[in-house]
């Protein structure tokens, strides 16, 4: 049964114990442990050093702004089509001389990242125990949606404005058997703190972001991922086929360094026990769609 409720914001806690002094005066204290709503992040291994990586080709239409590095593999360069050294900033990467001129020939780190990239890509699709599937029916347009783990059997559609709001450490993934297209002029909304870095949009079908869009998250494409005119991306391109571009801007969020803003301090993720509940967060996980809350009965 769903019930209506209201949804609160638990913002992530820090908590951080000190440890006395012990012989010779020395202080020593215990790791800060930072409390994440949602599932553990989809790691990205060698290719979390790129912005956008695609195994058959990034075809641009002039003139587009890459903030990050970009590769392809195993295709050539000669594949990079109407990508100039002056639209990136970064380091293009190819297997072999063909390409920008600027490019930098490293064929074994390329095929190790495309590794990666398959490797997250079966991870965000093999997450289990969502915490709603089918939401909205496909059309996300108009909703508010909580950190956790969402599953679609077939495409998604964002037609209207959508807001994703959470902690800055908090995690969505995106599971989608279909296609991901957002129309227009829309935008993906970011409140609370929520960062791209979190946010995982694992696509089977193909990827489409209309002609000035604004979009945040990272994108693991199955096949492949297509920018319209003028549209805006917060986050990584990840294609298993190609990446088109038409005069867009790309930039690569912040790095996450694994365990949050430190490596000694570990991210502590509630996805409940067999239920796919977020029993880190308010007492009831829920999502708001198009002004209405609806919750996940426990």
């Amino acid at each position: 049964m769903f019930k209506a409720t209201k949804w609160i914001l638990l913002p992530a806690v820090v908590a951080l114990v000190a440890i006395g002094a012990g012989v010779g005066g020395a202080t020593t204290s215990a790791a800060a442990t930072i409390d994440a709503r949602g599932p553990a992040r989809v790691q990205l291994g060698s290719a979390g050093q790129f912005v956008i990586l695609s195994k058959s080709g990034i075809t641009n239409v002039p003139t587009s702004a890459i903030t990050g590095n970009i590769g392809t593999s195993p295709i050539t360069g000669a594949a990079m089509m109407g990508i100039t050294c002056g639209q990136v900033t970064g380091t293009i990467y190819t297997v072999n001389a063909a390409g920008p001129p600027c490019r930098v020939i490293r064929p074994s780190m390329l095929t190790t990242a495309v590794l990666d990239m398959q490797t997250a890509y079966r991870d965000a699709a093999g997450r289990q125990h969502p915490k709603a599937t089918e939401l909205g029916a496909g059309e996300i347009g108009g909703l508010t949606i909580a950190p956790g783990l969402y599953k679609w059997g077939g495409s998604v559609l964002i037609t209207t404005n959508v807001t994703l709001s959470g902690g800055p450490n908090d995690v969505w993934i995106f599971q989608i058997a279909g296609k991901l297209k957002e129309a227009n002029g829309m935008r993906v909304i970011l409140t609370g703190g929520a960062r791209a870095r979190n946010i995982f949009w694992q696509v089977a079908g193909v990827v489409s972001i209309g002609t000035t869009a604004h979009f945040h998250g990272v994108i693991l494409a199955k096949t492949n991922i297509s920018l319209k005119t003028g549209a805006v991306v917060n986050g990584r391109l990840f294609a298993q086929t190609a990446v088109t571009l038409q005069m867009n801007r790309v930039t690569q969020p912040p790095a996450a360094i694994g365990r949050g803003s430190n490596p000694s301090q570990p991210l502590r993720h509630g996805t409940g026990t067999g239920t796919g509940i977020d029993r880190s967060g308010p007492a009831r996980a829920s999502s708001v769609r198009r002004g209405r809350t609806r919750a996940v009965s426990r």
